[in-house]
C-alpha cells in the first residue's frame, strides 16, 4: 500500500520533466539567434524530437534496468553490442566534458554582471594577454577549484547553489509580468515587429542554411531527456500516465517557449539592443534582462538615470542566478557524468585506479585526469581564438553538437532493441515494428540533419573553416578515442 503511494502522479511526473527540460535561457538565445521565427522551430522540435525520443527512453528505461547512471551503456549492449554501446556512452560522456569547457568560460559572465550591471570578461586583457586567453586561464583556475571541492566531497555548497535554480524559475515570472505591464503601458505596440513565420532578424539566420542549422538549438532546448527512462517503473499506472505526461510536458514546455520568445519582443528590439557585436550567446540572457527592466521604467515615464539603474539590477539579479545555478550544475557535472561511464560500464575496461572511490564516493584519480583534459581543450581554444564574442559563440555551438550526437546512438539501437525479443519490456508505446523503424529513422534523420548544418553554415556563409573544426573535433577525437580504448583495453583483458 505504501509503495503505491509513493508513486509518481501525472502531475508530478509533468513538474518533472518541466524542471528537467525547460531553461530560461533557451528563449533568449533563441529570440537572439531567429526572433518569432524560433517558435515555429521549437514547435517541430516538440513535435519531430521530444515527444518520440522521450518515449523510447522512457521504453528503455522499463525494460533495462541500472543502478549506476542513465543506463545508456546497458541500453545499447542489449539492442547491440558491447563495443558499440561503450563508443556511445564514451561520447556522451565526452559531451560533458565539452560542456565543462564552455561553462567554465561562460560562468565569468554572470560572475561579472553580478558586480557590474553587464558583461565585463571582453575587457578582460591584462599582462600582455588579450581577453580571451585571461578568460581561458580563469576557466582553468575554477575547473581546478571545482575538482578540488568536488574530490573532497563538500556537499553544502551544492545546496546553497540549488537557491540558483529558484532564482532562474523565478526569472521566467518576472519575464511575463514586466512584459506584460510593458505591453499594456505601450498599449500593445510590439518593440520587435512582426515579419513573417519565418523571418529572422539576425543576419547570420537569414538563408535557408542558417533557419535550417538553428534546427540543433531547437533540439538541444528539449535536452536531458535520457534522465527519463529511470521514472517508468516508479510511476503510477505507467501506460497510461507516462504518455500522457509526455504528452502535457510538450504541449507546456512549448507554449513556455513560444510565450517566451513572444515576450521578449515586448521589449526588445533586434537592431536598436542586440545587434551590437559584443553580443553573443554567452551574455544574451543578461543583455536581454537589462533592457527589459530599462524599458520597464521608459515604460512607467521614469528618468533615464532611473531605468538604466533598474536595468542594472535586472541584470544583477540574473547573473547571481545564473552563476549560482552554473555553479551548482558545475560541482555536479565534475563527477556525475564520470561515475555513470566507468561504473556503467565494465570494470575491466579500466585501469583499477580510475574505478577506485575515495573515502568520499569519488574516483579522484579518473577526476584529476578528467581536470587536466579539460584544462588543455581551454588552453588550446582560448589561446587560438582573439575575439572574446566569436570565442563564446564558437562554446555554444561546440556544446551543442556534441550534446545532440550521441543522441543518434540511441536512436539507431531503439528499432534493435524493439527486435529483441528476449528483453523483457513491461512498458510499451511503439507496437509495430514498422512505424518503430519509420519513426525512429524519421528523428535520427532530425538530429543528424540539425548538426549537419550547423557544422556547414560557418563555412557557406563566412567561410568560417575554423568554427567547424572546432564543432567537429570534440565528437570525432573522442569517439575515435572512445573506440581505440575499447579495442585496447579488450585485447588487454583477453591476454589476462
Amino acid at each position: 500500500m505504501a509503495e503505491k503511494e509513493n508513486k509518481i502522479t501525472l502531475t508530478a511526473l509533468v513538474m518533472m520533466i518541466f524542471t528537467t527540460v525547460f531553461g530560461f535561457a533557451n528563449s533568449t538565445v533563441a529570440f537572439y539567434l531567429m526572433g518569432y521565427a524560433s517558435i515555429l522551430f521549437y514547435l517541430l522540435a516538440a513535435v519531430l524530437f521530444f515527444i518520440p525520443f522521450a518515449l523510447m527512453m522512457a521504453e528503455y528505461g522499463a525494460a533495462v534496468k541500472s543502478d549506476d547512471g542513465s543506463g545508456m551503456y546497458q541500453w545499447l549492449q542489449v539492442s547491440v553490442n558491447a563495443k558499440f554501446a561503450f563508443v556511445g556512452t564514451f561520447m556522451w560522456f565526452a559531451s560533458y566534458i565539452i560542456w565543462l569547457v564552455s561553462t567554465s568560460a561562460k560562468v565569468w559572465i554572470p560572475f561579472t554582471t553580478t558586480f557590474f550591471g553587464s558583461d565585463q570578461t571582453q575587457k578582460f586583457a591584462l599582462f600582455g594577454l588579450n581577453a580571451t586567453q585571461v578568460i581561458g586561464i580563469l576557466s582553468c583556475l575554477w575547473m581546478i577549484l571545482v575538482t578540488v571541492v568536488s574530490i573532497k566531497g563538500v556537499k553544502g555548497i551544492v545546496r546553497v547553489t540549488s537557491l540558483g535554480g529558484i532564482a532562474v524559475t523565478s526569472l521566467n515570472a518576472i519575464l511575463l509580468v514586466v512584459s506584460g505591464i510593458i505591453l499594456a503601458l505601450n498599449h500593445g505596440q510590439l518593440a520587435q515587429p512582426f515579419v513573417h513565420a519565418l523571418h529572422s532578424p539576425n543576419p547570420d539566420y537569414q538563408a535557408p542554411v542558417g533557419l535550417m542549422s538553428f534546427a540543433v538549438f531547437a533540439i538541444f532546448a528539449y535536452g536531458g531527456l535520457e534522465v527519463l527512462g529511470g521514472m517508468v517503473d516508479k510511476t503510477k499506472n505507467p501506460e497510461k500516465t507516462f504518455p500522457r505526461g509526455i504528452m502535457i510536458s510538450a504541449v507546456i514546455i512549448t507554449l513556455g517557449y513560444a510565450l517566451g520568445i513572444l515576450c521578449w519582443g515586448f521589449s526588445t528590439n533586434w537592431d536598436a539592443v542586440l545587434s551590437d557585436p559584443t553580443t553573443n550567446m554567452g551574455n544574451i540572457s543578461y543583455v536581454m534582462m537589462k533592457n527589459l527592466g530599462y524599458v520597464l521604467g521608459q515604460s512607467l515615464g521614469l528618468t533615464t538615470a532611473t531605468s538604466t539603474t533598474i536595468g542594472l539590477w535586472f541584470a544583477r539579479y540574473t547573473g547571481l542566478g545564473m552563476f549560482l545555478a552554473y555553479s551548482g550544475a558545475f560541482f555536479t557535472l565534475t563527477y556525475s557524468p564520470l561515475k555513470t561511464l566507468i561504473l556503467g560500464t565494465p570494470k575491466s575496461l579500466w585501469p583499477k585506479k580510475f574505478t577506485k572511490l575515495n573515502k568520499n564516493g569519488m574516483p579522484s584519480y579518473a577526476m584529476i585526469v578528467q581536470c587536466t583534459v579539460v584544462i588543455v581543450i581551454i588552453l588550446l581554444a582560448s589561446f587560438v581564438t582573439s575575439d572574446a564574442s566569436a570565442f563564446y559563440n564558437i562554446l555554444t555551438l561546440m556544446a551543442n553538437v556534441s550534446m545532440t550526437l550521441p543522441y543518434l546512438f540511441l536512436l539507431y539501437a531503439f528499432p534493435k532493441f524493439k527486435q529483441n525479443k528476449a528483453i523483457h519490456k513491461p512498458f510499451e508505446v511503439y507496437k509495430s515494428q514498422t512505424w518503430t523503424t519509420i519513426i525512429s529513422w524519421v528523428v535520427f534523420v532530425v538530429v543528424l540533419g540539425a548538426n549537419i548544418f550547423t557544422l556547414i553554415q560557418p563555412i557557406l556563409e563566412h567561410g568560417k573553416i575554423q568554427s567547424t573544426i572546432w564543432m567537429l573535433v570534440g565528437p570525432v577525437v573522442f569517439g575515435l578515442l572512445g573506440w581505440i580504448w575499447y579495442e585496447v583495453r579488450t585485447r588487454q583483458t583477453v591476454k589476462q
